[in-house]
């Protein structure tokens, strides 16, 4: 069994410029601790050994520009530079289709702007793919979840969802190729555009696992959340 890791970083970053302005580099170019951050998740993933391969998909204006970077960070062993595409759904696919994996190989799908994970949440994923086929990383909500509905004004509370029953998800996400690869064709055939993953196996009726994740491996969305990454990053 091989362990292959896809990181879609082909994302604009719009929230992360003031006003969501264009012109400002995308996120997974910005540095944390003096570092680009995709980088720092790439090296997360070299952390473990039983990783094969990592596939990095992004524009095809950045391939030359992301190249480099690895090579100044000496990061050019067992990572591949692929074409991405205009949203998560499509880097994925591409990936998938220069992935060398057997169908009962594993793969991981992982956020380019959460370098803060660990190698240890990383192998309990990968155990829990072995396990039950398809795991995401998640946490529990701490917070009371409300289901609204939009009005003009805002919204309008219909229900509220019990905490034990909700987790905010995280990646990695993890699952068998050949499963990966029967919801993302599924899914394109449907025009079903989904925010992660998991959403595309939940389509298919096939149970995802949950691994418990961390608060450290949060996503790199706002601009405040650099400096709370450079904190934790300081703690490590």
């Amino acid at each position: 069994m091989q362990v292959f890791v896809i990181i879609p970083a082909a994302g604009l970053g719009t929230r992360m410029a003031p006003g969501g302005a264009t012109g400002h580099a995308p996120k997974q170019f910005l540095e944390l601790g003096g570092k680009p951050i995709l980088v720092l998740t790439l090296r997360a993933f070299l952390q473990v050994d039983s990783i094969q391969q990592v596939l990095v998909a992004v524009r095809k204006s950045e391939m030359e520009r992301v190249e480099t970077q690895l090579r100044l960070h000496g990061l050019t062993a067992r990572i591949s530079v692929v074409e991405g595409g205009d949203t998560r759904q499509e880097s994925v696919r591409n990936a998938l289709k220069q992935l060398p994996g057997e169908d009962t190989d594993i793969v991981l799908v992982h956020d380019a702007v959460r370098p803060l994970i660990d190698a240890a949440t990383i192998e309990r994923t990968i155990a829990a793919v072995e396990q039950h086929q398809a795991a995401i990383v998640g946490l529990p909500a701490v917070d009371t979840i409300k289901q609204v509905e939009r009005t003009a004004d805002g919204a309008i509370i219909t229900s509220t969802i019990p905490r034990e029953r909700i987790v905010l998800a995280q990646t990695p996400q993890g699952f068998r190729c050949d499963l990966l690869r029967r919801a993302v064709a599924a899914a394109d055939a449907d025009g079903f555009v989904g925010t992660d993953e998991a959403s595309l196996v939940e389509r298919l009726g096939l149970e995802v696992a949950v691994v418990a994740g961390s608060q450290r491996n949060f996503k790199i969305t706002q601009p405040g959340d650099l400096a709370l990454a450079e904190f934790y990053l300081q703690q490590h």
